[in-house]
């Protein structure tokens, strides 16, 4: 193949590869704990079937595209395969998408990256290969990875990946002095909240977001079938049993704390709640956020969302637990009020903790920006 064909190979493998990303995306409130994947089957130039992976004990993305260009009518032997992400090659709650690939006689397979998993881990690939198969590593790769940086940040470090939500003026305050914020920003943006709670594997607050705003922390969605598990860090254990929390429909609830009080725990726990103590090492009286990252991700969380008070917000940030952080910003001032996060102040500006912005967008009326370490 001369460098002519390689580079219209390559321009054409990142096309078809586009449309199995936009399939990805379509799993991201759906396929958690498992990655979100998109599947695309192109035959002789043309697009004859399409896949994003399903809910937990579903089937995966291959398995949807080689179902749907069956529904179609399309015969798939001889045809290319481009998937976002290294197909399975172990018996789990599917069997292995690798397997299914080579009995349907496809003749190559294109993934935009590998899977870290450790079931994985090369072994589709090599599986596909030793069939006959030919395979293509790396298309699209960078875009691939972000489809699925909370599943990938889960399988390499072991912990989930961490986003913290608030929501400011543009003097950067989130509440009144009276702590009174209903609301600071509009309806469209309140929305686009409920879309990134969807896709999150649990949603954080603190004991005193729950005291003072007696929230639901749900997703309310008409679509959404997967609710993320609810997590009240509350290290004395002071949130009344009769909180909205744990009587509205969502999620389970988890409750977290440093200290021992046992008839608030047997009350919790009445209220359909589970319990769970992670004293922090060192500081008495607070809970240990960085084990209780490696407990969610122990459960399968591969994305966390909090939304909670400038003290916890600022725990996560300052504990290096926060890698990303959204906010939406409405254009008024409230001219004094709380801030978005307690954090220790730094001797210059040259030292402040510095994010970049990674995404920046309108929502209604406010703005949106995704900022990243």
């Amino acid at each position: 193949m001369t460098q002519t064909e390689k580079a219209l190979r390559l321009k054409t493998d990142e096309a078809w590869m586009d449309f199995a990303l936009d399939e990805a995306k379509k799993a991201w409130r759906l396929s958690p704990p498992n990655p979100s994947v998109g599947a695309v089957i192109v035959k002789d130039g043309r697009l004859i079937g399409a896949g994003s992976t399903q809910q937990t004990g579903g089937p995966h993305a291959e398995i949807m595209a080689l179902r749907d260009a069956e529904a179609r009518g399309e015969n798939v032997e001889g045809a290319t395969v481009y998937v976002t992400l290294e197909p399975c090659s172990h018996w789990g709650r599917t069997p292995p998408c690798a397997l299914a690939l080579i009995q349907a006689k496809v003749a190559r397979v294109v993934a935009a990256t590998g899977d870290p998993n450790p079931k994985v881990c090369g072994r589709g690939l090599r599986m596909l290969e030793e069939a006959g198969v030919e395979v293509e590593l790396g298309v699209r790769e960078k875009e691939a990875k972000e489809v699925n940086v909370s599943f990938l940040a889960r399988m390499t470090r072991g912990t989930p990946w961490v986003r913290v939500k608030t929501a400011v003026t543009l003097d950067g305050r989130t509440a009144l002095p009276d702590g009174r914020s209903k609301w600071i920003t509009g309806e469209a943006a309140r929305a686009d909240v409920q879309l990134w709670r969807g896709r999150s594997g649990a949603v954080v607050t603190g004991a005193g977001t729950v005291r003072a705003d007696d929230p639901q922390m749900n997703v309310r969605l008409e679509d959404q079938i997967r609710q993320p598990l609810r997590v009240v860090v509350d290290p004395r254990l002071e949130t009344s049993p009769q909180a909205r929390i744990l009587h509205s429909p969502g999620g389970r609830v988890l409750f977290v704390s440093a200290e021992e009080h046992r008839e608030r725990r047997d009350a919790l726990e009445a209220a359909g709640a589970e319990v769970l103590r992670i004293p922090h090492p060192e500081i008495p009286g607070r809970v240990d956020l960085a084990r209780l990252m490696v407990e969610l991700a122990r459960r399968e969380v591969n994305e966390v969302h909090v939304e909670a008070g400038p003290r916890l917000t600022g725990a996560f940030i300052e504990a290096g637990l926060a890698d990303e952080l959204l906010v939406y910003m409405a254009p008024c001032l409230f001219g004094a009020g709380l801030p978005p996060a307690v954090i220790k102040e730094p001797q210059s500006p040259g030292e402040a903790l510095r994010w970049h912005i990674h995404s920046l967008a309108p929502i209604g009326g406010d703005i949106r920006i995704l900022l990243r370490r």
